[in-house]
């Protein structure tokens, strides 16, 4: 397959990349890039060339595929100098995305012409590296110090306009790019290479300011302190060096195992969103068509998702039981978009436009209308049953039907309409307009088209789709819940709660989860207890802290106390005096002799329950494919991305000490405990 087409447009050579479908910047597409100059410094009836993207985009990137590989000539750093090199000036033509390597293209040529609305930016840092072809010398050669700190540091896309505010696009045009780039082409005189440009100055503490800005934000990654050091660089060494420094920088930092994590869950969601083969049959499952959604319930839930489906230009139906909860439904969209009017992030007509296709209701009856139905009410199964009964009796048939439900039995819930073939649960987390989590849970009946249209609306949502069987808390919640369970078994054995949200906070979770506890409010997790309590086998190690707090009002944030007290909504550093007399309380009815644990016991602790449980979710075919777990803990549940994931964590350790500290766990945690075999999770 040829990658690169050239073609003389009069006296200009056109240069087409046509690598879908982001015109990656593939061996393929470098050599043929290079050919291309060697043309066009060979033929004298040429004067100029224009680089440009087939497709929907420019250069969206590198190929990722080559990181693990050994490097194939010529570099991308080497295409670049061949731009420099040419007598002839070279403009790029951007449209759709220019980023990473294709970013760095972009500025290695003579001048950049962008149609509206497309993106660049160099988002290396989001893959533990760092721009590895002159991007951090071209950039603040044009911007300043301070302000590539932030963009290269942060891996910030910005509009093309705001690139030409920036002097970074020559030229932005709304109407045929092709045209306007070989017209610019040919109104160039000679080369203009910002590699000779000098560094604009600037205040050593506006840089500084910038720099830390950057590294807090990046919670002092390597990628982005090496970033901020080689854009630094740009003012301190010659271009040749600094070059030659960010070059060193990328190719060691390419090997390091964040950036591996990186990879992988980049990989994984991408796989993720795809339905397995042997779930659709021979065939591609047909998509039912939805243009209009209903959803059952206004609460924070329901207009979140209400939210997420106007925003993707669906209509949407808001079904309420009475006009006081239909209002506040009503209300709570409102608010979204006037919040976001007012904060300048969205222009009053487009919200004004979502408004319009919502339409609020007290109505069964209008449920006829849907081509999709998502329930979003009270997470109690005889509830559910019961509003899927009048689902059953008001929608279309055809139409499909969904439960968002956080951890209760899909099938008993499709078993109360005349259509489980036509039942799914779709997870949303919340808020469901903000994450970007969907599991979409597969019933025993449920059809290979019902299946492939969750996952379509989720990708229409904007959010990464993840198949799920149908078992108690799905992959997230059911993973979840083992290890919040280890983390109150380190309670009882002697840790406080802060110990525990600390250890994990500093192995890269967002907050511990016993921060989580107080914020989701601990009423959620009493509830569902409460409804497990009759089956629950005696003999199983049963932590009842949390219950007891419960008992006591503290119910988290929201009445001021849980795990911790808080003050203007701000938690004490410390548990105060009357949570550490229950959990001494529990120690001492347990028996436990209390001994402080060390983090690095707490993060493992917490890290082989995730393991073991993920081990068994796959052995037991909740999930699909061994990357998806990863995807459904990064993106729903706060696992540092640049751990990969627990799969990915665990496939890291030595497997025999593996198996050795899950038998350890085991023990520790008592009956009840189902220690997996490993060799799926780590080889599949």
């Amino acid at each position: 397959m040829t990658m690169v087409r050239s073609e003389a447009i009069g006296d200009v050579l056109l240069i087409t990349i046509d690598n879908p479908p982001i015109n990656a910047s593939s061996r393929g597409v470098r050599q043929g890039v290079s050919d291309a100059l060697v043309r066009l410094a060979a033929d004298v009836s040429l004067r100029a060339a224009v680089v440009i993207g087939a497709g929907a985009t420019f250069i969206a990137g590198a190929d990722l595929h080559e990181f693990g590989q050994p490097p194939r000539e010529p570099s991308l750093p080497d295409v670049l100098a061949a731009i420099e090199a040419c007598a002839k000036p070279v403009v790029a033509a951007l449209h759709g995305a220019a980023l990473g390597g294709g970013f760095e293209l972009a500025l290695a040529c003579d001048a950049r012409i962008a149609l509206a609305g497309s993106v660049v930016g160099l988002p290396e840092v989001t893959l533990g590296v760092l721009p590895g072809a002159g991007g951090t010398q071209r950039l603040p050669r044009r911007v300043g110090l301070a302000r590539a700190i932030q963009m290269v540091g942060s891996g910030e896309r910005i509009k093309a306009e705001a690139a030409h505010a920036l002097r970074l696009v020559d030229e932005v045009v709304a109407g045929d790019l092709q045209a306007n780039a070989v017209a610019l082409a040919r109104r160039l005189e000679g080369k203009r290479r910002i590699s000779e440009e000098r560094v604009p100055a600037e205040e050593a503490a506006v840089v500084e300011q910038a720099a830390q800005s950057a590294l807090r934000a990046g919670r002092q990654r390597p990628a982005v302190v090496a970033a901020i050091e080689a854009v630094k660089d740009a003012a301190r060494l010659p271009f040749s060096e600094g070059v030659a420094r960010e070059r060193a920088e990328f190719l060691r930092l390419r090997d390091t195992i964040e950036a591996q994590a990186l990879r992988h869950q980049f990989f994984a969601e991408r796989e993720a969103v795809r339905l397995p083969a042997h779930l659709l049959g021979r065939t591609q499952a047909a998509l039912r068509p939805v243009q209009t959604v209903a959803i059952i319930g206004g609460g924070t839930m329901g207009a979140g998702i209400a939210i997420a489906a106007l925003e993707a230009g669906l209509v949407v139906v808001l079904l309420e039981q009475d006009d006081t909860a239909l209002a506040r439904g009503r209300d709570r969209v409102a608010d979204h978009y006037r919040g976001r009017v007012t904060a300048g992030k969205l222009k009053a007509t487009v919200a004004a436009a979502h408004e319009a296709r919502l339409h609020p209701t007290t109505d069964w009856a209008q449920l006829a209308r849907a081509d999709l139905v998502i329930e979003a009410v009270y997470e109690e199964l005889g509830i559910k049953q019961d509003v899927f009964r009048k689902i059953d009796a008001h929608a279309r048939p055809g139409a499909v039907l969904a439960t968002n439900t956080s951890y209760l039995d899909v099938d008993a819930i499709a078993a109360a309409t005349t259509r489980p073939q036509d039942v799914l649960g779709l997870h949303f987390f919340s808020p469901a307009n903000v994450m970007k989590l969907l599991e979409v849970v597969r019933g025993e009946k449920s059809a290979p088209d019902v299946l492939a249209t969750g996952m379509a609306l989720g990708k229409l949502l904007r959010k990464t789709p993840v198949l799920c069987g149908n078992a108690f808390g799905f992959i997230g919640n059911r993973i979840y819940n083992a290890y919040r369970r280890q983390c109150e078994f380190m309670l009882e054995d002697g840790a406080w709660p802060e110990e525990v949200d600390q250890a994990l906070q500093a192995f890269g979770f967002a907050m511990g989860p016993f921060a989580v506890a107080d914020l989701s409010g601990l009423d959620i997790a009493w509830r569902m207890r409460k409804a497990q309590a009759a089956t629950r086998d005696p003999r199983e190690r049963y932590v009842a802290i949390l219950d007891q707090l419960c008992e006591l009002g503290r119910l988290g944030r929201k009445t001021g106390a849980g795990y911790y007290r808080y003050v203007e909504g701000r938690p004490e550093k410390t548990t105060d005096a009357t949570v550490r007399g229950i959990i001494e309380k529990a120690s001492a009815q347990r028996g436990v002799v209390r001994r402080a644990l060390p983090a690095r016991e707490i993060q493992r602790r917490a890290l082989l329950a995730m393991v073991n449980e993920s081990a068994l979710l796959l052995s037991d075919g909740v999930a699909a494919r061994a990357a998806d777990i990863d995807v459904v803990l990064v993106q729903g549940y706060g696992f540092p991305r640049w751990e990969g994931g627990p799969v990915f964590w665990a496939r890291q350790q030595d497997r025999a000490g593996l198996e050795q500290e899950l038998h350890g766990l085991a023990a520790i945690s008592g009956h009840g405990f189902r220690p997996a075999e490993l060799t799926q999770l780590l080889t599949a």
